[in-house]
Formats: structure tokens, C-alpha cells, sequence
């Protein structure tokens, strides 16, 4: 195989993989919703393909209705939103057992959807977070299981705080394939 030849197999298999993972975008089944006040939707693009154990999990959960009404109980400016803990305190979570870490090299970006944790790294449990900016030094140490595809401007109006004084909520939050179109 020539030079020339093994770059264009390189890059054909990189479009290839590119489209694969476009097309991932639009499956219903790994699309979550989350709605919040002001008939904002935030879409979600669930990544099975780097956290597979984790989006089970927020499926399950979405499905469950567990999501329903929880507030963004920590929520700084500058870094992201974090969500899932039906206390509201940060320190709650499902009845399910915690999740082993799925770690990957995906990174946290603007958008990121990652699994929040204690120190324990096999923490992770129903908390979540959604990154307002670049948090690159969370790489390969938090679960990153989505990506905003659209709505990161609800996310932006999320009311901040540790907690935040009046907290905003996720009002619904749904597996695309489960709503009715």
C-alpha cells in the first residue's frame, strides 16, 4: 500500500466513523429531553458508544419518571449545572447501585453531559452535570455519557448557586423515543 493510498483509507474511515456518529444523533433511543420552564427543551445525545452502563442508566431513570421535578442544586457560573439528586442537597440519589467509571477521551466541553461522583471514582449514581464552558481538567476523570445538540441556551439561563436561592428544575425529562411526535 502507498503513502498516498493509506491516507485516503485514513481519512475515508474517518468520514465513515464521522457519519456513524451523526447518525447516532437522530436515534430516538439514545435522545433524551429535558425540559425546563419557559417551554425550553434541552436535547441531549446520549453516548452509548464511550458510557454504555451509565446511559441504561439515564434511561432507566428517564423512563422511571425519576427526573421529573428535580432541581439544579449546584449551579456555577463559568463551569456547569449539576441535577439529579431528588433531595436537592447534592447527597441523594436512586435506590439503584452506584456505577463503575466509564471513562473515555471524550472532553469536556462546552455542552458535555457528564455523571457527577463522590471521590469514590465507581460513584456515579442518577447526578448529573451539564458544562456551561471548557472544563478539560474533569478529562478522563468524570463519566461523559452526552452532548447538548440543542437548547444549550436554556442551559445558559439556569439559575445559579450552591444552591441557587429560587433553583430552576427539570420539569420533564424523556427518551426521545418514548414522546409522542
Amino acid at each position: 500500500m502507498t503513502m498516498r493510498s493509506t491516507i485516503i483509507a485514513a481519512l475515508a474511515f474517518a468520514v465513515a466513523l464521522a457519519a456513524g456518529h451523526r447518525a447516532n444523533a437522530a436515534d430516538p433511543e439514545n435522545t433524551l429531553y429535558i425540559d425546563l420552564k419557559d417551554n425550553c427543551r434541552v436535547v441531549i445525545e446520549m453516548r452509548p458508544d464511550i458510557a454504555p452502563k451509565h446511559v441504561a442508566r439515564i434511561r432507566k431513570l428517564a423512563r422511571a419518571k425519576f427526573y421529573d421535578g428535580v432541581i439544579f442544586h449546584r449551579v456555577i457560573e463559568g463551569f456547569m449545572a449539576q441535577t439529579g439528586d431528588p433531595t436537592g442537597t447534592g447527597m441523594g440519589g436512586s435506590k439503584l447501585p452506584d456505577l463503575p467509571a466509564e471513562f473515555s477521551n471524550e472532553p469536556f466541553v462546552r455542552g458535555t453531559v457528564g455523571m457527577a461522583r463522590a471521590a469514590n471514582p465507581n460513584s456515579a449514581n442518577s447526578q448529573f452535570f451539564i458544562m456551561f464552558a471548557d472544563g478539560r481538567f474533569l478529562d478522563g476523570k468524570y463519566t461523559v455519557w452526552g452532548k447538548v445538540v440543542k437548547g444549550m441556551e436554556c442551559v445558559d439561563k439556569i439559575a445559579r448557586g450552591e444552591p441557587p436561592l429560587n433553583p430552576d428544575k427539570m420539569i420533564r425529562v424523556r427518551v426521545a423515543a418514548d414522546v409522542d411526535k
